[in-house]
């Protein structure tokens, strides 16, 4: 098992007093929602433009099917104009459309990055023209953003692994061994909930009897990457899954295996599919982070910094995480991250997220939803 170091700390968290989530995957990806002719150097009466670039929709639809929409709907009801655009999962188009923005002369980039190299590259690019750049979701390592909105990474992660505890626990098993399957190598946030799970779970006494990530978050690729390490490790009692897809691909061989709800899978996203899974009793739980209250405060920093308020902008900002790699402390909002089992299942209905029809459709699920409050 390689060892991995906690390369960005949080700092203040923000509560969470309203719930929002992340869709289950999907591959579709929709042409940018808006652009503008507003730039830095635009007369006083063109509108101010901010430039978005998200990451894929092969990892989680929660890019096109949640933040892209919420981010427009700030940015139009502030008077902002946005050009948000997908890269894909592809680093040449990521920063294709990255020079594309700073050649217009956008007021303001805010990035999810696929790396850290490339989105460094990209925040360089943006600061040698004058573009402040705001990280969003993940930290950018050795880059130069201004600000960073996300959740308490660590907290997701330790969400995770406290929950497989608990799961493991009230099926008897107070030891044992445990898979661990993270996310990209190249993702910051992996390393987090790494850091987060893995501590958890060897503090609760359980042992680690392997651990791999799954490069690009990519499902497939995690489906055989947990198959192998299931018939190297087959007497384990639990696998700490970091999202909802890698759940699904773990909990796919467990089932070909005859383990399915025998051995608990987890995940974060509280996708439809993890949802489904958790009401089932294969999945011990989802971690659902309120992407609402993300998108809502990385819109507000990016519409101050696109209308020069960097004095409203800071106050937004009130903790605070290290860029090892950058030494450097980056100004930050990090959320507070929810646990959703099956009988809370029924929050992320109530925050308007998914439906009861989405979630409630077969008769098993129609029986387990019945039993858990869902409607």
């Amino acid at each position: 098992m390689r060892k991995r170091s906690l390369m960005a700390v949080a700092g203040v968290s923000v509560s969470v007093f309203a719930l929002a989530a992340c869709g289950s995957n999907s591959t579709a990806t929709p042409a940018a929602s808006s652009s503008s002719t507003g730039s830095t150097s635009a007369s006083p009466t063109a509108k101010p433009k901010v430039g978005v670039i998200l990451p894929d929709s092969a990892s989680s639809a929660r890019w096109e099917t949640n933040d892209r929409p919420l981010l427009k709907a700030a940015f139009d009801a502030a008077g902002v104009d946005s050009d948000i655009q997908n890269a894909n999962g592809d680093v040449t188009k990521f920063q294709s459309i990255a020079d594309q923005m700073i050649n217009e002369k956008v007021n303001v980039l805010l990035i999810v990055n696929l790396d850290s190299a490339s989105g460094a590259a990209v925040e360089a690019k943006a600061k040698a023209a004058g573009i402040p750049t705001v990280d969003y979701d993940r930290l950018t390592l050795g880059g130069s953003s201004s600000y960073y909105v996300s959740f308490d990474n660590v907290a997701v992660g330790k969400t995770i692994g406290d929950g497989l505890v608990k799961c493991m626990q009230g099926q008897g098993h107070k030891t044992g061994a445990v898979i661990e399957l993270d996310g990209s190598p190249t993702d910051n946030n992996a390393t987090l909930f790494h850091q987060g799970y893995d501590t958890a779970i060897k503090a609760a006494g359980y042992t680690v009897a392997a651990e791999q990530a799954v490069p690009g978050w990519d499902n497939v690729k995690g489906g055989t990457i947990f198959e192998n390490l299931y018939h190297a490790h087959s007497n384990i009692v639990g696998v700490a899954s970091a999202n909802d897809g890698l759940g699904g691909a773990a909990e796919a061989i467990l089932a070909r295996n005859g383990q399915a709800g025998k051995i608990l899978v987890t995940g974060q996203d509280a996708t439809d599919e993890g949802l489904q899974r958790v009401l089932l009793g294969t999945q011990c739980l989802s971690v659902y982070k309120a992407v609402k209250k993300e998108a809502d405060a990385a819109s507000q920093i990016a519409i101050a910094l696109a209308k020069n308020d960097t004095a409203t902008a800071d106050g937004l900002a009130t903790g605070s995480v290290q860029d090892s790699t950058g030494k450097r402390t980056v100004k930050s909002v990090l959320l507070v991250p929810a646990a959703i089992y099956a009988a809370n299942v029924e929050d992320v209905i109530k925050d308007g997220y998914t439906t009861a029809a989405k979630l409630c459709t077969t008769p098993a699920l129609q029986a387990a939803c019945t039993k858990n409050g869902v409607s």
